[in-house]
């Protein structure tokens, strides 16, 4: 395992990019602390896809705990491979895998690019494996972690896109609705934008619901997919 590590970051540090190197910081906040090579996600792409062949064949377990490992390393390309190898085995979810999910939103996730990462990916189908684990979701709502926070809307993004659980979405907006953060309000603005392609007339019934309550953030993400009639009556003052 520790083989696969090193041979993982070493090639990650042979395809550090000089442009990518100096413009990473820039697409987050000061306040974010990143670790980063510098490698473009294309190329991060291909050096996850050459170790996959790798560890493929090796039982769930071991390969999470690879993931873990390349999480430990406290850099985003790692995260990012980790991410996209524990998507690969969904089918092999169980239930009690999202405890390890959980874990690594509450414990690893430092950035928004690692958020969204694994939770378009990983959280998203185990959810849409095991609906039940909504409520779950509903529960990081709570917490103090913007990460968490983020975490508990963008994991419904890609079931959202095929109409799923627009009643949660409502519900996981609602217990977002005046956070002051501006990244939870984007992810929970994110889920309404999707939700609102398959159900246009509902989202924006929600929107004008709570228009003078919500963010402006928030507001104008979710209007971005929304047919052109609904979404100018939106902006009316």
């Amino acid at each position: 395992m520790n083989k696969i590590i090193a041979s993982v970051q070493k090639d990650l540090i042979k395809n550090i990019d000089p442009k990518t190197l100096n413009s990473f910081q820039r697409f987050f906040k000061p306040d974010e602390k990143i670790n980063y090579h510098g490698v473009k996600s294309a190329d991060v792409g291909k050096i996850a896809k050459k170790y996959w062949q790798e560890i493929k064949n090796l039982p769930k377990k071991e390969i999470f705990n690879l993931c873990e490992e390349l999480l430990k390393t406290n850099y985003t390309e790692e995260a990012w491979i980790a991410y996209e190898f524990a998507y690969l085995i969904n089918k092999q979810y169980t239930q009690e895998d999202f405890k390890i999910f959980e874990h690594w939103v509450k414990t690893y996730v430092s950035n928004w690019a690692e958020c969204d990462t694994l939770c378009n990916h990983a959280m998203g189908a185990i959810v849409e494996k095991y609906p039940e684990l909504v409520e779950k979701l509903k529960e990081w709502t709570k917490l103090p972690n913007r990460w968490a926070k983020r975490a508990s809307a963008v994991s419904l993004i890609l079931p959202a896109r095929k109409g799923q659980f627009l009643k949660e979405a409502f519900e996981i907006a609602d217990f977002l609705l005046k956070d002051p953060d501006d990244l939870v309000q984007k992810g929970y603005g994110w889920l309404l934008k999707e939700e609102s392609r398959k159900h246009p007339k509902e989202v924006f019934e929600y929107l004008m619901k709570y228009k003078t309550v919500m963010p402006r953030t928030a507001f104008r993400y979710a209007l971005e997919k929304m047919p052109e009639n609904l979404k100018k009556k939106a902006m009316e003052k």
